[in-house]
């Protein structure tokens, strides 16, 4: 195992990969994603009522809705049901399931038909590719099954981050050691991945975080080796290419990306400089602009990120500080302003961050490194954006549980 998996400043193994310097496939017509300018965007912020928030876009508001924690130290995925009315957290018959070597990115689609985790080594060599497993979920019960095929070579050299765009019909994978980012078609009968044509694209050193815009039309990647964020315009059948000015500067190791419902701003957090970059987005062309003020302070070893379904309120976990930074969001200018009481206590060493599609729970994965078991911490989300701890929490999970994505 890795030195990443044993201490407990993820800093440490960055600073040290810095000084050591370090399929082909063409869609289908009638199940491409839509061309640039095709449907697919979200309302405005300003539009999202508080009723809105009681719902989720792709399913029921009266579902069951689960969480899924990559549980990096002890190779498995822990699956939690969610109670919709307190935000407890209850495990699934059979969690955790069985994962690869170091799983860290986790992804669910916008069906809640699948569930995709990152598996950053094979073990076999500190240069071999590592892999995605994927998932079935079984809509009764929450229960993982590994799809025909699983795991599915990554592209590139230890997979980190992953994301679903909003039509859940491509996938993306941010391949840290090889600067590229690996697209993959994902087959919506099997869950079957399949990278698309030319994958992996090259991205700026050291990729982290990776996020699409809700139209389905841009992706961004972090660049943490570069400060910088990589924009990229997705064509038909998936293909990515550089918009112009990209890369865009952002602080000091950027890591996680996240954009608001509404499509006009994006935010990223920096590792190392502990803040927000804060961007506003061109709705044309991609391009991506600092808001006043950006960036804007965060705690030490800002990671996570994540924006809360109605759009008004994001969420920065801090991994050093054992806290999550809230904020609201201007919907005119993208400033952030941090939220009453902010920032809340977490556990030890948080990673990852993730909002309940009813925007009513939020939770946190506590690596909590060094010790037999990890753990999740729930928060009820208050009117102001401000997180109380549900009842039970911090809830047990797997051995370095890193990040978290809800069905």
């Amino acid at each position: 195992m890795r030195t990443v998996c044993v201490i407990r400043a993820l800093n440490v193994w960055i600073a040290a990969a810095l000084l050591a310097g370090c399929g082909v496939l063409r869609q289908a017509q009638d199940d491409t994603q839509p061309p640039i300018g095709g449907p697919g965007s979200l309302p405005s912020s300003t539009t999202y009522t508080q009723e809105s928030r009681a719902k989720s876009e792709s399913r029921p508001g009266t579902a069951v809705h689960y969480v899924y924690v990559a549980n990096d130290a002890s190779a498995n995925v822990s699956a939690f049901a969610i109670n919709a009315r307190t935000g407890a957290l209850k495990q699934v018959k059979g969690s955790p399931f069985t994962a690869g070597p170091e799983p860290w990115g986790i992804a669910v689609d916008p069906t809640g038909k699948f569930a995709y985790v990152t598996n950053v080594t094979d073990h076999t060599s500190a240069s071999a590719p590592g892999s995605v497993s994927a998932y079935a979920i079984d809509a009764r019960s929450g229960a993982l099954t590994p799809v025909k095929g699983s795991p599915f070579g990554s592209g590139g050299i230890e997979p980190w981050e992953m994301t679903i765009g909003p039509f859940g019909r491509l996938a993306y994978v941010t391949n840290f050691y090889s600067d590229n980012v690996s697209v993959y078609y994902i087959n919506a009968s099997s869950g079957a991945l399949t990278q698309v044509q030319d994958s992996p694209f090259g991205t700026g050193t050291y990729p982290a975080g990776v996020a699409i815009a809700p139209t389905g039309r841009f992706a961004y990647v972090a660049d943490g080796g570069g400060e910088s964020v990589s924009a990229y315009a997705i064509r038909q059948g998936g293909a990515l290419v550089q918009v112009k000015g990209s890369p865009f500067a952002a602080g000091s190791y950027p890591w996680g990306v996240a954009i608001t419902p509404s499509d006009k701003f994006a935010y990223v957090t920096n590792f190392d400089s502990g803040d927000v970059s804060a961007y506003a987005v061109d709705p044309r062309s991609g391009v991506l602009t600092q808001v006043p003020g950006s960036p804007f302070a965060a705690g030490s070893g800002s990671f996570g990120v994540a924006i809360d379904p109605a759009g008004p309120f994001l969420y920065v976990v801090n991994e050093h500080s054992d806290t999550v930074s809230a904020y609201d969001i201007d919907p005119s200018s993208g400033v952030l302003t941090q939220v009453q009481g902010s920032p809340f206590a977490a556990g030890a060493d948080p990673y990852g961050v993730a909002i309940d599609p009813s925007g009513k729970f939020a939770y946190v994965a506590n690596a909590c490194w060094g010790s037999s078991f990890g753990t999740i911490s729930a928060y009820a989300i208050q009117h102001g954006g401000a997180l109380l701890q549900v009842k039970g929490s911090p809830f047990a999970a797997g051995s370095g549980p890193v990040q978290l994505a809800i069905r």
